[in-house]
């Protein structure tokens, strides 16, 4: 089954202060068409204009991600991004009319519970995935960062913290299933230590925090001065520091929620990169900086690859074929309406390519969606194995009295519908040498460069007595 892009059925609306501004925003999570991505509107300024959610444009990584574009400027931008992130949303404008996103209680739980009750809808495009091919990574040996991605088929992320503190050491975290993201993470809400809070009030730079949206860790007695001054600041009388080492403002929901937020802030910030990725991600004592700067470096990774030429051969229809319909019928023992290709192009010891023009005269569209013609999968499969005999087959020298039988087909993935009209080039090169007539290689059909279908497939040719009479 496909895995399509998603975004949001309805509008949904949320109100609160900015963390740093402390002003009061109004935002709006707004659907948005497939492609579109993730974008926000600055509904107070004129023109309503866009700043994407692009590592391209973070201009700000200090005690928060600020993004900027054309001199438009979006501050805390990671609670919400991880939000969509968290649950597979993949456009969304984000109308806000100020120029921070509100802090609510410190975490992505209020976004998340705005987004699921807007519903969330799947739009006919599948995720544009990025999947990782190397290992990449990023240190900071000056703050004891490192950040390392490896190859994964889904995306999980750990996260290790170890602040050197009484009351704030070494904690870690993992989610190794973004459909978890909700329940484990989402409501894990930012953290400050006292000493850094007092400076941060010192030079009015958190005009909108309460107790209500951060946990405050102290690792050393507060002197009844202290006390005192707390209680002014933040309106309360009973100040005082928990056995967990925090404020009694709020009880911790994890005894490790410092380093679950810290993977939520990772999801965000990663978001930036712009699509989703498979990769496995390990960070250790993460933050903004360092955050963006992976993303960054991922972002290049995707720049570098689209500007490789694509693997697909490009082929010169002027040029005639290696093998046509008449030289692959004489060396497979198929025939049609189950000769399902038309060209053999190309072939040397280890791999092939072979062509499949597929028109509105196929058997198989007379009762595969009349009405919306599409190629089924298991015989763009089959095609692709036809291509693959030919190689296997060429190592005999008489290939005409040989079957080939399938032994194993594994990691299929369909990534795009082939309908009439298209030209299908099957790519496939050999994983191992041939030995004993068995055949383990890999597949990519393309169609106008582009990946459609891509498989790993082992085959035995086996000599048949009576096949060439």
């Amino acid at each position: 089954m496909a895995d399509l892009q998603k975004t949001i059925k309805q509008n949904a609306s949320l109100s609160g202060v900015g963390l740093h501004t402390g002003a009061k925003v109004n935002m709006v999570f707004m659907p948005a068409q497939a492609g579109k991505g993730i974008v926000f509107r600055r509904t107070d300024l004129p023109g309503q204009p866009d700043v994407p959610a692009d590592v391209d444009y973070v201009v700000e990584t200090a005690r928060g991600t600020t993004l900027e574009k054309d001199g438009i400027r979006v501050a805390t931008v990671e609670h919400a991004l991880a939000a969509a992130s968290g649950l597979g949303i993949d456009n969304l404008v984000i109308a806000i009319d100020g120029p921070e996103i509100p802090i609510l209680d410190g975490s992505s739980k209020p976004f998340t519970q705005a987004l699921i009750a807007a519903g969330i809808a799947e739009l006919e495009a599948e995720r544009d995935y990025y999947e990782l091919k190397t290992n990449v990574f990023y240190t900071d040996p000056a703050r004891g960062v490192e950040i390392m991605a490896v190859p994964s088929d889904t995306y999980k992320v750990k996260v290790m913290i170890d602040f050197n503190s009484r009351v704030l050491g070494f904690q870690h975290a993992q989610l190794n299933d973004m459909n978890e993201f909700d329940q484990e993470i989402a409501s894990c809400r930012t953290f400050v230590f006292l000493h850094e809070l007092k400076t941060l009030l010192d030079n009015n730079l958190i005009k909108g925090g309460d107790l209500s949206n951060a946990i405050v860790y102290v690792d050393r007695e507060l002197s009844p001065d202290e006390q005192d001054s707390l209680s002014k600041v933040f309106g309360r009388n009973d100040m005082k520091v928990t056995t967990d080492g925090t404020l009694n403002n709020i009880e911790l929901t994890h005894q490790n929620e410092a380093a679950r937020h810290k993977l939520l802030d990772v999801v965000g910030d990663l978001s930036l990169v712009g699509r989703p990725i498979k990769a496995q991600v390990f960070a250790t004592r993460p933050g903004h900086a360092a955050n963006v700067e992976f993303a960054r470096k991922i972002k290049q990774l995707i720049k570098a690859e689209k500007g490789k030429k694509s693997d697909a051969w490009e082929y010169d229809l002027t040029q005639p074929p290696m093998y046509n319909i008449n030289d692959i019928a004489r060396i497979l023992p198929h025939r049609p309406p189950f000769l399902l290709i038309d060209k053999i192009m190309e072939m040397s010891d280890s791999h092939v390519i072979g062509l499949k023009n597929v028109t509105m005269n196929e058997d198989f569209f007379k009762g595969h969606f009349p009405g919306n013609p599409v190629m089924p999968g298991v015989l763009i499969i089959e095609a692709m194995a036809q291509v693959g005999g030919i190689l296997v087959l060429n190592t005999v020298p008489d290939p005409e009295n040989y079957l080939t039988y399938f032994m194993k087909i594994d990691n299929v993935r369909f990534k795009q519908k082939v309908i009439p009209g298209d030209t299908l080039v099957f790519k496939l090169e050999l994983l191992s040498p041939i030995r004993r007539g068995i055949c383990h290689m890999k597949g990519v059909a393309y169609v106008n460069g582009k990946p459609v279908t891509e498989a790993e497939m082992m085959a035995q040719i086996v000599k048949e007595k009576g096949l060439s009479d």
